[in-house]
């Protein structure tokens, strides 16, 4: 299966006067999967492309979220997205449901997008939507604190400095069109952790104290608890991204919808199983599973 999709874009003008670009592949079913890509991703990371592909050919229709700034074209505001941003989940959850004759939402996130996906749930738990009727989060850094950390570790130094070109480059952009907006530009450029790219643009630009208080803010982990739709968090154990905090066994343990699934192997979205790429979709049959199991959509 091929690792690309024929999207229909659709853009959605926001509360705040910006935009959020939607790339839907429909089938016409009742039944919409809503997917949420990870930090500087897009609909057309290979994962999103393949569950878009995958879902479609089980009659699920999907759309995949382009976070603000991430759908090839910079958004309106100097604010893009962070790792809490649940605002922007909420509204695109509210015009599904408004503009779309939908039974059936699910939502799948992968990474940052898995921890936003998380933290909606459990934030909206009174008010959540009855068409919302589960969720898969994968690679999910649920403690953003503890995850930085293990990314500021050498061994993630190659997997740290690609997502810092584009992130740099973004932020040098957002201070040529917002003049208020000040940086150093030396102490971008010289920026080798999260917490530093954070005190020059995330926390100015979205009203934190500190990254600590970002971190803290922004986690999902504190609101796994209150989900109350059948929730599936797929973290594996070789992640090289997340550090013991982001396996919350004794949540899952003691919670009714929520679930974690700790495979050995699996890496950061990665779950590799075959050395044929067409054949690589332990995590699509894994949520298309969980959905049949623990909802009553009926899925082929």
């Amino acid at each position: 299966m091929k690792d690309t999709c024929q999207y229909l874009r659709k853009r959605i003008t926001t509360w705040d006067n910006d935009f959020i670009d939607l790339d839907f592949s429909k089938k016409g079913s009742n039944t919409i999967a809503l997917l949420i890509h990870g930090l500087e991703g897009s609909s057309q990371s290979k994962y999103m492309a393949s569950f878009s592909n995958y879902f479609n050919e089980n009659n699920i229709d999907t759309v995949c979220m382009n976070l603000r700034g991430c759908s090839g074209e910079d958004n309106l505001l100097l604010q893009t997205y962070h790792s809490g941003k649940t605002d922007d989940v909420e509204f695109i959850v509210n015009q599904l449901i408004k503009n779309y004759n939908y039974e059936n939402l699910l939502i799948i996130g992968f990474s940052l997008g898995g921890n936003l996906t998380l933290k909606y749930l459990g934030e909206n738990a009174k008010k959540l939507p009855k068409q919302i009727k589960g969720a898969v989060a994968i690679s999910a850094p649920i403690d953003i604190g503890s995850s930085e950390r293990e990314l500021a570790k050498l061994k993630n130094k190659l997997y740290k400095e690609l997502f810092f070109k584009t992130m740099k480059n973004k932020v040098l952009e957002k201070s040529k069109k917002f003049p208020n907006f000040t940086i150093n530009k030396d102490k971008l450029f010289k920026a080798r952790r999260f917490s530093e790219l954070e005190k020059i643009y995330t926390v100015p630009a979205f009203g934190f104290k500190t990254p600590q208080e970002y971190w803290k803010k922004a986690s999902s982990k504190p609101h796994l608890q209150h989900i109350n739709v059948p929730t599936l968090l797929i973290n594996a154990k070789d992640d090289m991204f997340l550090a013991k905090e982001c396996f919350p066994k004794a949540i899952a343990n003691s919670s009714k919808y929520f679930y974690l699934e700790i495979p050995n192997y699996g890496g950061h979205v990665g779950f590799i199983s075959s050395f044929k790429p067409e054949e690589n979709k332990w995590l699509e049959r894994r949520a298309i599973r969980f959905f049949k199991e623990n909802t009553a959509i009926k899925i082929l």
